[in-house]
């Protein structure tokens, strides 16, 4: 853990020439510019690409010999997607721009573990690159998206995040020191969500198929076509930090079972109930789900009150439940945008999530009519 310790007592680097727009640019020269930031008589020797995986960013996973014995010698950089389609889509809402910011300005405050960012940095046309240690290097491993949370993992991460939702709840110098998190950027992501929810939804019915109940077909439309009036009920309520994107693929866990949360590039202010939601119908079977949600449910109020939150909102369970539908909205609109995940794993999630939704009737907790 002496890696971890020697990071955190550094911010990222944001040094220009750590920007790069392409895999083909991460050569020895690029590494010994991150490198010196946290080890100024360090020497890069090498640097292999052992791995490119493009999805909604460039994921580059890279090998290094340095003489440093305080920096980790396997890098994981997130550069814009190579893919057009899915360079156009995340674009606009500014997703990885939004994690750099995280790692710049938020990081070292959040009371969850993180990968440890070794570089940070976003300029206005002309790209975004993040520099993160390997969570390998620690003996730590990432979550796919098709995993299933064991029962004691579940109430582990569910600690986790509402220790999370403490730390920065109603906390109102949030939105001033970090505009970004809920700015007009958000506001145009929302505002493309709803002008697109009808047409993706449609798509993405047919597309998952038998995976979907024909019982939640109409219900779901109707949540597309009131969208706007739904996100304005779903975001009336207690505002903390938000990961909003909590499902298997983003959590990560070292040796000793702790478990933390990867990819932050939708981090926002909104309720806590969204993340709680979001976890629990991704990462658990649906028989695990069923026997254990409750409880569950109660431990994350639990630690909340714990924390010295007094208050959550009075029907607490009824706003899970409505949170459910975003789940599983934002499963069938990633399968009907394409590219944005492996198949299986997205049609796993959309079975997952669309069964919480019927167990539990949660498009009735919605304002539909």
């Amino acid at each position: 853990m002496v890696c971890q310790n020697v990071y955190k007592m550094n911010k990222p680097a944001n040094n220009p020439s750590i920007l790069v727009k392409s895999p083909g640019h991460l050569n020895e020269s690029w590494a010994q510019a991150v490198l010196q930031h946290h080890d100024a008589q360090a020497k890069v020797a090498r640097l292999e690409i052992t791995s490119i995986h493009i999805g909604t960013t460039t994921r580059i996973k890279l090998s290094l010999e340095h003489n440093s014995p305080f920096v980790a010698k396997n890098w994981f950089v997130k550069l814009p997607s190579q893919n057009l389609r899915a360079r156009l889509i995340t674009a606009l809402p500014r997703l990885l721009q939004t994690e750099v910011r995280f790692y710049q300005q938020l990081a070292q405050d959040v009371p969850v573990q993180t990968p440890t960012c070794l570089a940070a940095i976003s300029k206005t046309g002309k790209g975004s690159t993040l520099v993160l240690a390997d969570i390998t290097e620690e003996g730590g491993f990432a979550g796919t998206a098709g995993d299933n949370l064991a029962i004691p993992q579940a109430y582990s991460v569910v600690t986790n995040l509402a220790k999370l939702h403490a730390r920065f709840w109603q906390d109102k110098t949030l939105p001033k020191r970090c505009p970004w998190l809920a700015d007009s950027v958000r506001k145009l992501e929302d505002l493309l969500g709803t002008a697109l929810a009808v047409p993706l939804m449609r798509r993405g019915l047919q597309k998952a198929g038998e995976c979907i109940p024909a019982s939640l077909h109409q219900p779901a439309l109707q949540y597309a076509k009131k969208r706007s009036k739904i996100m304005r009920f779903l975001n009336d309520a207690p505002k903390t930090l938000t990961h909003h994107d909590c499902h298997p693929g983003n959590l990560f866990r070292h040796k000793d079972g702790n478990l933390g949360f990867l990819d932050w590039q939708l981090v926002r202010i909104g309720e806590g109930a969204g993340d709680l939601a979001y976890l629990l119908t991704t990462t658990l079977s649906p028989e695990n789900r069923r026997q254990h949600e409750q409880a569950l449910v109660q431990h994350y109020t639990t630690i909340l009150q714990e924390s010295g939150v007094q208050q959550t909102h009075p029907e607490f369970f009824a706003r899970y439940r409505a949170h459910c539908c975003y789940a599983f909205e934002a499963m069938v609109i990633t399968l009907a945008i394409g590219d944005m995940m492996e198949l299986d794993n997205n049609l796993e999630l959309i079975r997952k999530t669309a069964t919480a939704v019927h167990d539990l009737n949660c498009f009735e907790a919605l304002p539909l009519h």
